[in-house]
């Protein structure tokens, strides 16, 4: 069942903006060694900057990294039902083992609208549907009332969640109050509402990829009960994660992290962007690295 630590994939592109394969292929191993229970391809992976065939290509690498390992679950979402649905399928069909499902970002759709369209996400995925409040990003907030009701006709086990509407915390409360406690949740703000979140019952976190091994520590640690360890590792997490504040933020943060892991060899975006981390921001992402590995690798007393 799905659960656990399911980092979300950097996409990483060479000089002339293509897929970089063989450095995407060396991240997702490296991810997988880690310790994390699989993979996501979603926003972070600048998913609404790749062609439909470079989404299939993607996907496939992916497939085969996590064959065996984990599980791979493939962001999808159109402003047109049709479209969201067809994405679904073809996920599925190249190796998805779940779908994260967008709303539209564009046209603003009614509570049945939004049933209908993330019902035939559902039906066509014949794979597990995470359902993703990401309106801090994009669009409104998926309504707590559409999410419940979509989870009672398919499953609880079928339909999961991952709201990042804020504030958080209190959404989540909602969702599980909405519907008895059956929810199944994975918390999206990087690992830094895990702490809080474990204790509402999440089931897993989807972080972003430049850290997977302190998220598996923290959410060891929650497992075990082990709560100072926990609290020690979430306070140096939020640190490192507190100046991203916008989802290109996120992305240059964790590319930036992950060449100085010699995980990818270039920090190279696709554009149009307006975020650069600058030499003051570098400096402090690096601090904050250091705190955080120093926390999970056991040389703070």
């Amino acid at each position: 069942m799905l659960s656990g630590v399911i980092p979300v994939v950097s996409t990483p592109f060479l000089s002339d903006d293509t897929v970089d394969i063989p450095a995407l292929d060396a991240e997702l191993r490296w991810l997988m060694d880690q310790g994390v229970h699989g993979l996501a391809l979603a926003m972070v992976s600048e998913w609404m900057r790749l062609s439909d065939v470079e989404r299939a290509r993607v996907t496939e690498v992916a497939s085969a990294a996590v064959a065996g390992r984990g599980t791979l679950v493939v962001s999808v979402g159109a402003e047109s039902t049709n479209v969201a649905a067809r994405q679904a399928k073809d996920a599925h069909t190249r190796g998805a083992s779940a779908v994260m499902a967008l709303p539209p970002a564009l046209h603003t759709a009614g509570d049945q609208a939004l049933i209908g369209y993330f019902s035939a996400i559902v039906e066509a995925a014949e794979v597990p549907v995470v359902i993703q409040d990401a309106s801090s990003y994009i669009g409104r907030a998926v309504p707590v009332s559409v999410m419940a009701a979509l989870g009672e006709r398919y499953g609880f086990a079928h339909v999961l969640y991952k709201p990042e509407s804020v504030p958080v915390g209190p959404r989540l409360a909602e969702l599980l109050a909405s519907t008895g406690g059956s929810a199944r949740i994975f918390e999206g703000l990087g690992g830094g509402g895990l702490l809080e979140g474990f204790g509402r019952g999440v089931v897993g976190s989807m972080p972003g990829p430049e850290v997977p091994w302190a998220v598996v520590s923290l959410w060891e640690s929650l497992l075990r009960g082990d709560v100072d360890r926990a609290e020690r590792t979430h306070q140096a997490l939020t640190a490192l994660l507190a100046p991203q504040q916008t989802l290109e933020a996120f992305i240059a943060a964790e590319k930036h992290l992950l060449v100085r892991q010699g995980v990818l060899p270039s920090r190279r975006r696709r554009s149009p962007t307006d975020y650069v981390l600058d030499p003051v921001a570098e400096q402090h992402l690096d601090r904050m690295f250091d705190l955080l590995w120093a926390v999970v690798h056991g040389d703070e007393g």
